[in-house]
């Protein structure tokens, strides 16, 4: 096999590394920078020039090589290459080839473009290690369009309303995509500092995101009136978010596709948004690989597994230490 599963993580042989890895390898390939993928402790890092400068700013001071998307590096016997996966800035499915034979491993995927990722890339194969963390039917993502019309109507509504308007979503990749669909003509947008702190080394690097304020600790709410606080979800019950009041406050998640997922948040208001594939994207994607073995990792694993073999794949659900958009997880990235 070109890839076989070891306790450590999905490993290759031919090249003697291993591709997000859950346990300390000497090796590791990382498809992006969310904490279930990128762990600390491994004794070289490899992944996007993008997703670089946010690892580091996560792990601090590792050994981290840089490549760029479609680049090919031959490692021992195996020829890798990193494709973009669409989830977040500088995400990545990894190819590894040996012996003319192709597997990809998809990390966490979107389908349909947004305005900071770079858009998912079909990459033909013959197997495919894809996530379904949103594996079910029921999970259907509505436009971009959409999403920024509900975000911004109910800004806008709590602002006229003389209220602050906060909304949980997670510090990278979540928190910057839903700034890109914001109106800044409705109110400033103010930031907790791990949305800031990773908005400060994108700006760096050249995305463009509306203006933020920072909330130090003196700063004054009273002089941000009808403000929208993005604040990681965790924030939202805490001391830091009580200042601003009266308040309204939302969750930015796929989950909120559910019932009873907003209640057990205990905020006001649900959207969905979600940085991985729902349900059609998913079974396009798989389709489009060509690729006849599919392994299900993180989310309706089982499910969806079954589902896949009643289409003809060749399926298999693997246990794996990734989470992908857990439900109750606060930074389940």
């Amino acid at each position: 096999m070109v890839l076989s599963f070891r306790p450590e993580g999905i490993y290759c042989p031919a090249g003697d590394f291993y591709i997000d890895p859950w346990r300390p390898v000497d090796r590791a390939l990382i498809t992006h920078g969310h904490a279930d993928h990128a762990r600390p402790g491994h004794r070289r890092y490899l992944a996007t020039d993008i997703a670089g400068p946010v690892m580091r700013h996560r792990l601090g001071n590792i050994d981290l090589d840089s490549i760029k998307y479609s680049e090919v590096r031959t490692i021992g016997g195996a020829n890798v290459s990193f494709h973009p996966a669409g989830h977040i800035p500088g995400s990545a499915q990894v190819r590894v080839e040996v012996g003319g034979e192709v597997w990809v491993v998809s990390g966490d995927y979107k389908t349909t473009p947004d305005a900071l990722s770079t858009p998912f890339e079909t990459v033909k194969c013959h197997s495919f290690i894809t996530e379904c963390t949103f594996g079910l039917p029921v999970f259907e993502w509505p436009s971009e369009a959409e999403a920024a019309r509900q975000i911004n109507e109910w800004w806008a509504g709590n602002a006229a309303d003389g209220k602050f308007s906060l909304l949980g979503a997670y510090s990278l990749g979540k928190a910057q995509r839903v700034m890109s669909l914001l109106d800044p003509e409705i109110a400033p947008i103010l930031t907790h500092g791990a949305v800031e702190n990773t908005d400060a080394i994108l700006r760096e690097q050249g995305f463009d995101l509306p203006a933020t304020t920072y909330v130090t600790p003196d700063l004054a709410p009273k002089d941000y009136p009808g403000a929208m606080i993005i604040a990681p979800p965790g924030a939202l019950g805490s001391d830091w978010a009580r200042r601003f009041r009266p308040g309204a406050t939302g969750f930015a998640s796929g989950w909120m596709r559910m019932r009873g997922v907003r209640r057990r948040r205990s905020v006001d208001r649900g959207f969905v948004v979600s940085d991985h594939a729902d349900w059609t994207g998913l079974n396009e994607a798989i389709k489009a690989t060509g690729a006849e073995n599919i392994y299900a990792t993180h989310g309706y694993t089982d499910i969806f597994a079954r589902w896949l073999k009643s289409e003809g794949y060749n399926a298999e659900a693997l246990k794996t230490e990734f989470t992908g958009e857990a439900i109750d997880a606060e930074e389940p990235e």
